[in-house]
């Protein structure tokens, strides 16, 4: 009998992004004139850099880019990606292997649905960026959680993985430096986890797009490098957002053997098309250029995430390890669950992560993502790609009002 649902299962069973939706709220609170702080949304507070910007003017003046251009993506930033690859991660590819897309969420998406069938599970290293999970499920796949807490740096080892694979066990996402934690594992255990699934004949999704965001000295490392043994079994996310300042811009893009991009740009010829021209010139500039650009922001993220680790650890009841990479930290507040806080309306005693998070943009006007996104409830995820002056006033009084639970 078919469904008398006005929308359907697969769609209603989809939960909105949590990221996405607490950073509306802030924004929409900040609109009616709230002085609210958000630490919800991963978007660099910085311009795009001005030579990408120039880039794109010039391009939207060309006729050429006023028309379709192929769905794979134009061929100049296919050969740009592909030899920006192998220059930052010593990983050598082809532009036949290169599909562009509307950002990296798309290439996500793209990726799951042309690798599962329904009922393939994938291991999802938690926590996880609250997009995999949808985008598994959306494609048929069944998302099995493998948690590694803050006592884990929130990476999780062989072992584990090797206790969650079942006979259904096609694929693992990988994702270092890691949204939501910033964790970013050693070259050593990247190998190691990389010949392990190569080893027990699964595929491997790793996105990339961090890559460039670490600190301390420390270095991302490219599963698909690290471990040959993997062959065409491995496909790269990655995209210009984070390192170059692009969220709007919306481009990212998927590597993989040329089987698999085939039968990904079939479903992008269908989906969406090319990319936006203009976006993919800028694009081209973003990986064809230096990367002076990220090193200026990386200054500034690494004065913020040691400003932001040092006020959270300060609290009592909360713990946050030094995130190496990315622009997250991922604090544990599991001791702050069922003490009181000071409510609107009397106290308050919040026993979820989700509760304590609607506490905090209630009371005090800061916004932050609950665990409950990424994984399993007792965390917070707090973005500290925003300005030193907003970073200092929100923390500030996350150390007042969580200060005072009883």
């Amino acid at each position: 009998m078919p469904s008398t649902g006005r929308i359907s299962e697969r769609i209603a069973s989809i939960a909105e992004s949590a990221t996405l939706a607490v950073d509306a709220k802030a924004k929409a609170l900040k609109a009616a004139g709230r002085p609210v702080i958000g630490f919800g949304a991963g978007e660099p507070d910085f311009p795009t850099p001005e030579y990408i910007v120039d880039a794109a003017v010039e391009a939207a003046r060309n006729p050429r880019f006023h028309r379709y251009s192929p769905a794979g993506g134009l061929p100049e930033l296919k050969k740009a990606i592909a030899e920006k690859t192998l220059r930052d991660s010593g990983y050598a590819v082809e532009p036949a292997q290169v599909l562009v897309t509307n950002g990296g969420k798309q290439a996500v998406y793209e990726a799951f649905a042309t690798l599962l069938n329904p009922g393939d599970e994938v291991l999802l290293p938690a926590p996880y960026w609250t997009t995999y999970p949808e985008a598994i499920r959306l494609a048929g796949g069944v998302p099995v959680e493998v948690f590694a807490g803050p006592e884990q740096g929130y990476m999780v080892t062989v072992d584990q993985l090797e206790a969650a694979r079942t006979d259904r066990t096609k694929l693992l996402l990988f994702c270092s430096p890691s949204n939501p934690t910033g964790a970013v594992y050693p070259a050593d255990e990247v190998a190691a986890i990389g010949r392990w699934a190569a080893d027990r004949g699964l595929w491997v999704v790793t996105d990339e797009i961090y890559e460039h965001l670490t600190y301390d000295g420390v270095k991302s490392t490219s599963i698909a490098a690290a471990a040959p043994e993997l062959g065409n079994k491995v496909v790269v996310l990655n995209g210009v957002a984070k390192t170059y300042a692009m969220t709007g811009w919306r481009v990212g893009w998927m590597i993989a053997a040329p089987d698999v991009i085939k039968a990904a740009t079939n479903l992008q010829s269908h989906l969406s098309s090319n990319v936006a021209n203009v976006s993919q010139m800028a694009a081209l500039a973003a990986v064809s250029g230096p990367l002076t650009a990220v090193d200026e922001m990386k200054t500034a993220f690494d004065r913020r995430r040691r400003a932001m680790v040092s006020a959270l650890n300060s609290i009592d009841g909360v713990e946050c390890p030094m995130p190496e990479g990315a622009f997250y930290a991922y604090a544990d507040v599991r001791g702050l669950l069922g003490r009181e806080f000071p409510g609107s309306e009397g106290p308050v005693r919040p026993q979820t992560s989700a509760e304590l998070a609607a506490v905090i943009l209630e009371t005090v006007e800061v916004a932050v993502v609950p665990g409950e996104a990424f994984g399993p409830s007792g965390y917070l995820r707090l973005s500290y790609a925003l300005g030193d002056e907003d970073l200092a006033e929100g923390m500030g009084r996350l150390q007042d009002f969580l200060g005072r639970a009883q």
